[in-house]
């Protein structure tokens, strides 16, 4: 009978296949879902793996984004970029580097200087505070790293400038995975009155009022999103915008629904695969109540970023809502997947964020 050998978490093991051939390299990890998770193929040393995969990365980086119009993107985005349990977003010319598993804690100064030398930032924050790092036993790292310290950095995104504060802002800073809902917003927001939910640092109100529309009002529960949404505002020359600092819940029972477009990107309602049943009458209920109230020919954008809630769960989850709100519900669009988020085919799991635009009218 074959057992596992004994090893520590992040220790790198050679991988057989069952005729004695070298798979690769890989990391370890005890008590987790998944015993390894593979770094270098074949022949391969770690130290080249990483680097090959850190060049490629950003080399499709430069090749997607002209800076002078887009410089805040995901550089290293995991699975989908070759390394597993890292994730890098780039903010001009600053780094923020996000390590999840113990295999990329061990080889994270390597990382860092591949990094440096590809790269070249001016600044390199280590801001490891995921929820999956916790998952794995480790404890959160916020670190300088390289560079001049920075705690605040503004980026342009399609031409607009938002204020990213990569110290103390949720995830890196700034909500890259939507950059393409945003725009989508932008396009379709000209004399329309919008109400963003979960606004966090109003980066769909920006969109929206850039695209023409007539006003937006931004909820928000956390008080210190209120002053960074108003710098964004500024940042742009926008006005005939309100905040609301309160709970959506609470908020959306006083509402007039005046609003012609709808936006719903709340936070992960779900960590744990146990917690799915409690997520989908969460997910369920909120949209439902939006449908219930929502103008006819209205629209609604409605998200979810929770990992074990897929896009045909999400779809069916929308679908109850509608049904039980008595609405008639059209999909219009999906959520447009940005190209700095890619996604490794071997991987689908890693397609954690859904979005769907659905037209609203009475049946």
């Amino acid at each position: 009978m074959q057992t596992t050998p004994s090893f520590q978490d992040g220790d790198l093991a050679d991988v057989f296949d069952a005729a004695g051939e070298k798979l690769g390299i890989a990391t370890l990890a005890k008590g987790r879902s998944i015993l390894g998770h593979m770094l270098a193929f074949g022949s391969e040393t770690v130290l080249d793996a990483l680097r090959q995969r850190i060049q490629e990365a950003c080399s499709l980086r430069r090749s997607w984004f002209h800076r002078s119009h887009t410089n805040a993107f995901r550089l290293i985005n995991a699975e989908g970029d070759g390394i597993p349990g890292l994730i890098v977003d780039a903010y001009d010319q600053i780094l923020v580097m996000q390590v999840s598993n113990p295999g990329i804690e061990k080889l994270k100064e390597t990382i860092a200087q591949l990094l440096i030398d590809e790269w070249k930032p001016k600044s390199l924050f280590e801001k490891s505070t995921s929820f999956m790092r916790r998952k794995e036993g480790l404890d959160e790292v916020r670190a300088h790293l390289y560079g001049e310290p920075v705690s605040e950095v503004t980026v342009l995104e399609n031409g607009l400038q938002f204020a990213v504060d990569v110290l103390d802002g949720q995830k890196t800073g700034l909500f890259l995975d939507q950059r393409e809902m945003r725009a989508l917003i932008r396009n379709i927001s000209h004399g329309k009155k919008v109400l963003n939910c979960f606004a966090y640092t109003g980066g769909f109100s920006v969109a929206a009022l850039a695209g023409g529309a007539v006003h937006v009002d931004s909820v928000e529960m956390s008080a210190k999103c209120g002053p960074r949404m108003e710098k964004n505002l500024a940042l742009n020359g926008l006005s005939n915008h309100t905040w609301v600092c309160d709970d959506v819940f609470d908020y959306l029972k006083r509402c007039d629904w005046s609003h012609d477009i709808v936006i719903l990107d709340p936070p992960a309602f779900v960590k744990r695969r146990e917690d799915v049943p409690r997520a989908f009458r969460a997910y369920k209920d909120l949209n439902r109540y939006c449908l219930e109230r929502m103008k006819p020919n209205s629209l609604l954008l409605t998200c979810s970023c929770s990992y074990h809630v897929d896009e045909s769960l999400f779809q069916n989850i929308l679908f109850r809502a509608a049904s039980e709100a008595k609405r008639s519900v059209r999909i219009l669009e999906k959520h447009r997947q940005a190209h700095d988020h890619p996604i490794s085919i071997f991987h689908p799991e890693s397609s954690y964020l859904k979005s769907f635009l659905l037209s609203i009218s009475f049946t």
